[in-house]
């Protein structure tokens, strides 16, 4: 999409998990998407409009890629690196883009939790979604001092501290426990009673997971897919996530992965290793 003009956009349905921007096909029609970025879970397109196009896949969305083989063949580049001919429209098609180089990125949400909103590209920092939100987990202001200070005298337990969008941005719940348990940290402990040399020992690791999870494609465990339409393989890695009753994968150790919930959610852990 990047470089390219939406030729046209088509809008299914009035909403998603809320009602979509007032004319939004008409705005998004002939505009060039002059830059792709990521803010948390959201994604962000500027448009060469002045406005930028949020998108929030919620828990079941996926954008997927398809390209007119008749125009691939003639074309010097292809519309991405994994393209699939354009299928048959589906059912929970909710917003198809018909870039102007033969692409077409289609919106398919079967539980329609996800959004889209437009908003001015200027002050999208200060959208309603946008402005709570913590540094960013692979970013340079997410460092041992931000994490100490922002832990300092919390009494949440570091699950619920680290889930929170407000500290860290972007961190779901599959891995939160996968750090927690690579740093041997349980999931139960207050946040403000955990040393500042443990805490601090946190960031790495946190990064560490995202990147071997980036890396393995994410992890799908029900709907989640790639934009080639391919599964993840994240999960095939997962040390505590799942592993419910599982032995534990750290050497020597006896200990049985198990399972609480906290705040609604499953959290995966080792009581011998995380302390």
């Amino acid at each position: 999409m990047t470089g390219a003009v939406i030729a046209k956009a088509d809008v299914n349905r009035p909403d998603l998990r809320w009602p979509f921007p007032a004319r939004m096909a008409e705005r998004l029609t002939g505009q060039r998407v002059e830059r792709l970025r990521r803010r948390s879970k959201y994604i962000l397109a500027d448009l060469s409009s002045g406005e930028t196009l949020l998108i929030h896949l919620g828990m079941s969305g996926r954008m997927m890629i398809s390209g007119d083989p008749s125009r691939r063949r003639l074309a010097r580049q292809m519309p991405g690196q994994f393209v699939h001919d354009h299928p048959a429209p589906e059912k929970h098609d909710h917003v198809v883009f018909h870039m102007a180089n033969g692409a077409r990125i289609t919106f398919n949400d079967p539980r329609r939790f996800g959004a889209m909103d437009l908003m001015e590209t200027a002050t999208a920092a200060q959208h309603k979604l946008l402005a709570v939100l913590g540094p960013e987990p692979l970013g340079n202001d997410f460092h041992e001092a931000h994490l100490i200070r922002a832990f300092n005298g919390k009494m949440t337990p570091v699950k619920s501290a680290l889930l929170d969008q407000r500290i860290v941005a972007g961190l779901g719940n599959i891995y939160v426990c996968e750090a927690l348990y690579r740093a041997k940290v349980r999931p139960t402990r207050k946040a403000g009673r955990i040393s500042s040399a443990r805490v601090a020992a946190l960031v790495p690791i946190i990064r560490e997971v995202l990147t071997d999870a980036i890396d393995a494609g994410g992890s799908s465990l029900r709907d989640f897919r790639q934009a080639d339409g391919e599964l993840g393989y994240f999960q095939h890695s997962f040390d505590v996530y799942g592993r419910e009753g599982a032995p534990c994968r750290t050497p020597d150790c006896p200990g049985v992965i198990g399972r609480i919930v906290q705040s609604g959610r499953s959290s995966f852990f080792c009581a011998q290793c995380q302390r």
